[in-house]
């Protein structure tokens, strides 16, 4: 298993990244954006850019999920079950305008078992196959699908999740962090599409106002349907699989 061999997977990573530059540098051009951002979308200066930044939050994620396989066995139908629920999800694509698309994360329950970093890993592997296997994403440009997917959203559910815990009720908690790891990844990706492609006469800022008005009009939905959807799976897992949610200190008495 690549996730039991940290050193093998950093050099299937290395393979990939050369291979997206190869993409990148024939693909690169406009095409209509499409969620996650599309293979060869980018230019190839900030497909390279992203991959780079990524890469310290994939060696640190490769480290804990092989500490939490060797620690926490018991946890690995539960490690399995968020990295479908990352899988599924962002994998839903929904219509949103002007040729875009939309879909939810699944980030959010994956952050709050096992935290951001392992989170990162199972978002990425989600993205490798759904950029190879459905035509979502691509591989020039997972680098920068991770960063805004995989570790930013993540990473500001947790602040969020670690900020409000035990001061409002865990229902409300579990619903803020899915609805922040779900909207913060689309407020990185307008970013990355407006630095990238900044407008002519109003630079980046009009670059941003427009990339996140065609979102938001589908996205705050969809943060919203996956913070209730997040809690009713939390819910369930207190009560089929106390034993695990015990041990990573999340079960309700």
């Amino acid at each position: 298993m690549l996730l039991k061999n940290p050193k093998r997977a950093g050099w299937l990573l290395l393979a990939i990244f050369l291979f997206s530059v190869r993409v990148a540098w024939a693909r690169t051009g406009a095409a209509p954006v499409k969620m996650h951002i599309m293979e060869g979308y980018l230019p190839l200066g900030w497909a390279i850019f992203w991959w780079v930044v990524a890469i310290p939050f994939w060696v640190i994620g490769f480290r804990q999920v092989r500490h939490l396989l060797r620690d926490k066995p018991e946890q690995r139908l539960l490690l399995g079950l968020a990295g479908g629920f990352v899988f599924v999800l962002s994998a839903l694509k929904l219509p949103s305008v002007t040729g875009s698309s939309s879909h939810p994360t699944g980030t959010g329950l994956g952050t709050i078992l096992f935290g951001p970093f392992v989170v990162a890993i199972l978002g990425t592997i989600a993205l490798i196959f759904q950029a190879l296997l459905l035509a979502h994403g691509g591989i020039s440009t997972l680098g920068a699908n991770a960063m805004s997917m995989a570790i930013g959203g993540p990473l500001a559910a947790y602040g969020l999740w670690r900020l409000l815990k035990g001061k409002v009720p865990t229902y409300i908690n579990v619903f803020l962090a899915a609805f922040t790891a779900d909207l913060a990844t689309y407020v990185i990706t307008t970013t990355q599409l407006a630095l990238a492609f900044p407008d002519p006469v109003s630079g980046f800022i009009g670059s941003w106002l427009t990339f996140a008005g065609i979102f938001a009009i589908t996205q705050v939905p969809l943060a919203i349907a996956e913070g209730i959807l997040t809690v009713l799976i939390f819910n369930a897992l207190q009560s089929t699989a106390s034993a695990e949610m015990q041990q990573l200190g999340l079960q309700e008495v």
